[in-house]
C-alpha cells in the first residue's frame, strides 16, 4: 500500500539497523572458533561435520516461515526471530562438548533463517512499492556489521572471556534490534495481504522454472560468503600460523570489500544490468578466493607480514566480486510468477540450505 517518503525512509533505515545488528551478531563468534574448538574438544574433522550437519536447524523455518508472514506480516516474524538469534548465539559460548555445540548452534541456525526470510521478505517488498534498488544498501548493511564485529572481535579474543563476550554483544544487539524493529513496515504497511491474495498454491516440485534457476544462483553466491565464515579464522590460525587479532584480518578485507561492492550496486546498475554484474563478479570472485588459498600459505613460515597481505589483497577481491550476487538473487525472487515474496525466498532458500548442508 501507497505511504509517505518519510515512512519509506524511515522504514530504510530500520531495515539497514537490522541488518547490521544481524551481521554484527552473525559473526562476533567466529574470531572465537578455534577457542571454541578448544573448548568442546573436537578435531578439525568432527568440527566440519558439526557446522555442516547443524545446518539443519535452518531449514524448518523455511518451510513454515512465508506462512506466518501471510498470515501476521514481516515485522511481528522479525521481531521474534531477533529474539532467539541473540540468545541462541550467546548459547554457544557455553557448550562444553560437541553434542552441546551442534545443539546450540542448530538453534542458532533456525533463528537465523527465521530472521533471514522475513527481514528479506519486508525488504524486497519495500524496495517494489518504493521502485528503486535498495537491497545492496541493505546486505552491505549486514556486510558493515560483519566487518566491524571481525575487527572487534578479533580484539575482544585478547582480553574478554568467551562467554562474557557473547552476552555483552548479544544484551546490546537485543536493545538495538527493538528500537529499529518499532520503525519498520507495519502488517497493514509491508502489501503481505495483496502478496497473499495473489499468489497461488503451487506445488514445492512444480514451483516455476525461474525459482530453480534463482536458488542455484544464489547457491553460487551464498557458499563462498559461508566458507569464509566458518574457516577462515581456522586457516588463519593453523595454517598462517596467525593470533586471533591478526588472524581477523583477512576476513575483514574480504568484508570491508564486499562493503564497498555493495554499496556500488545503484550506481553500477545504471550502466550494467545486475545480472552481468553477478555473473563477472562471480567468476573474478572465486578466482582470486583461490588463488589467496594458494599463494599465501607458502610465505607464512619466512614472510608472514608479506603473506598476511597477500591473503588480505586476494580475498578483498573476492568480497568484491561476490558482492551483487546476493542482492541480485533475492531482488528477482520477488518476481517469481504465482508465489508471493516470503513464498519464492522461503523455497528459493531451502534449495540453497540443503545444497549448503550437503556441500559442506
Amino acid at each position: 500500500m501507497p505511504f509517505s517518503s518519510a515512512k519509506s525512509k524511515s522504514a530504510q533505515f530500520a531495515l539497514v539497523s537490522a541488518f547490521f545488528i544481524q551481521g554484527f551478531l552473525a559473526i562476533t563468534y567466529l574470531p572465537r572458533i578455534p577457542e571454541i574448538i578448544d573448548q568442546i574438544g573436537v578435531s578439525f574433522a568432527v568440527w566440519g561435520l558439526i557446522i555442516g550437519l547443524a545446518g539443519l536447524g535452518s531449514l524448518v523455518p523455511l518451510l513454515i516461515t512465508n506462512r506466518l508472514i501471510g498470515k501476521y506480516g514481516t515485522r511481528p516474524i522479525v521481531r521474534i526471530s531477533s529474539v532467539m538469534i541473540v540468545v541462541t548465539t550467546a548459547s554457544l559460548g557455553f557448550a562444553t562438548n560437541g553434542w552441546m555445540y551442534f545443539l546450540f548452534h542448530a538453534l542458532m541456525m533456525f533463528s537465523m533463517s527465521f530472521f533471514n526470510i522475513a527481514v528479506n521478505a519486508q525488504s524486497v517488498m519495500l524496495q517494489k512499492q518504493v521502485k528503486q534498488v535498495i537491497l545492496g544498501k541493505f546486505h552491505a548493511a549486514w556486510s558493515i556489521g560483519a566487518g566491524i564485529s571481525a575487527a572487534v572481535s578479533g580484539v575482544l579474543a585478547s582480553f574478554m572471556s568467551l562467554q562474557l563476550h557473547l552476552i555483552l554483544v548479544g544484551a546490546l544487539a537485543l536493545v538495538a534490534f527493538e528500537v529499529s524493529i518499532r520503525k519498520m513496515l507495519a502488517p497493514s504497511e509491508d502489501g503481505h495481504h495483496e502478496e497473499r491474495q495473489a499468489s497461488k498454491k503451487v506445488p514445492f516440485f512444480k514451483s516455476p522454472t525461474q525459482l530453480w534457476l534463482l536458488a542455484a544462483g544464489f547457491f553460487a553466491g551464498v557458499f563462498p560468503e559461508l566458507v569464509m565464515m566458518d574457516w577462515s579464522a581456522v586457516f588463519a590460525k593453523q595454517i598462517m600460523l596467525l593470533n586471533p587479532t591478526l588472524g581477523a584480518i583477512p576476513f575483514a578485507s574480504f568484508t570491508l570489500a564486499m562493503i564497498v561492492g555493495r554499496l556500488l550496486i545503484g550506481r553500477m546498475t545504471k550502466k550494467y544490468h545486475i545480472s552481468d554484474l553477478s555473473k563477472w563478479g562471480g567468476i573474478f570472485g572465486a578466482v582470486s578466493m583461490l588463488l589467496g588459498v594458494l599463494l599465501a600459505p607458502p610465505l607464512a613460515s619466512t614472510a608472514p607480514v608479506l603473506a598476511l597481505v597477500v591473503l588480505s589483497l586476494f580475498w578483498a577481491i573476492t568480497g568484491f566480486g561476490l558482492a551483487p550476487m546476493v542482492p541480485s538473487f533475492f531482488g528477482a525472487a520477488g518476481h517469481v510468477s504465482g508465489l508471493s515474496t516470503a513464498q519464492a525466498l522461503s523455497r528459493m532458500s531451502l534449495v540453497n540450505a540443503i545444497a549448503v548442508i550437503g556441500a559442506k
